[in-house]
């Protein structure tokens, strides 16, 4: 695979329009729900990528930033930004949920993608296992590595998360960087009428955390925020998003959680997504 240029928000912008129509055409073909999940985090993906040292080079090799898309029922929306930087083969996606694939509903870990470094979809586990990535750079003295977390709104229900926090914040695991996709909606309302987490930022802070909040499309703004000088502590980025981004038709609603993509949905990105 072909190195990408990571370089400009040109490429950025191109790559991410690129995302959501396989994202589209994957529900599509697959029939796929959480289609509206995927479409919310695809900058923050990429945005991601894009801070790591992540690429076709290093994929593979053990010492590296690492990352855990603990928002696992999004996978579709992994996948495609995986394939957009050149980590996973095209074709792999075209098989998306159909007997034999490699790439599974949920994030799986799969020699097929090395870049994938922990199954997920479970849901409040995986800033847990970012800690225990960010310890472990710290116990080997590998001060130059990060790990990187993107969590759902939704799993900062959890308590595991919560623990995971504390003892992050207690520990000042500065090499982790967290980012929650807060598109507001959780699986069955609004985040706010399940269970309302704000004032979210100040939860973090008062975990000893760093909480810094940006519009979760605009990828520059989380690349800045995700590659800031470290403060001394872990830190988490809440990225304000819209689920469904890109499909007017199913943009903030509960049901985009569960719908897949229709047929005139994949004319509709051809035109809409530029």
């Amino acid at each position: 695979m072909s190195r990408i240029d990571k370089s400009t928000p040109e490429a950025a912008s191109a790559r991410c329009a690129a995302a959501r129509r396989r994202v589209i055409s994957m529900s599509h073909r697959a029939n796929s729900a959480h289609l509206g999940s995927s479409l919310s985090c695809i900058e923050i993906l990429d945005a991601v990528l894009r801070a790591s040292d992540l690429d076709s080079d290093t994929a593979a090799i053990a010492r590296r930033d690492r990352i855990v898309f603990s928002k696992g029922h999004a996978a579709m929306a992994y996948y495609a930004t995986l394939e957009q930087h050149g980590l996973v083969e095209a074709a792999r996606l075209d098989v998306y949920l159909q007997n034999g694939t490699a790439l599974w509903g949920h994030v799986t870990r799969t020699e097929a993608a090395p870049a994938i470094d922990a199954s997920s979809g479970s849901l409040g586990h995986g800033l847990s296992l970012a800690v225990g990535f960010a310890l472990g750079f710290r116990l080997r003295e590998e001060h130059d590595l990060r790990a990187f977390c993107i969590l759902s709104d939704g799993e900062c229900d959890e308590g595991s998360t919560w623990e995971a926090a504390m003892f992050a914040g207690a520990r000042k695991l500065d090499a982790l960087r967290v980012v929650v996709d807060y598109n507001h909606i959780q699986s069955l309302a609004p985040t706010h009428e399940v269970m309302d987490l704000e004032p979210f930022g100040d939860k973090w802070r008062a975990f000893g955390w760093e909480a810094l909040e940006v519009d979760g499309h605009d990828e520059e703004a989380l690349l800045a925020a995700l590659s800031a000088p470290s403060a001394g502590k872990p830190r988490v980025v809440l990225a304000h998003t819209v689920k469904g981004k890109g499909l007017p038709r199913i943009e903030n609603t509960v049901a985009s959680h569960y719908k897949p993509a229709l047929a005139s949905d994949l004319a509709e990105a051809s035109c809409a997504i530029a």
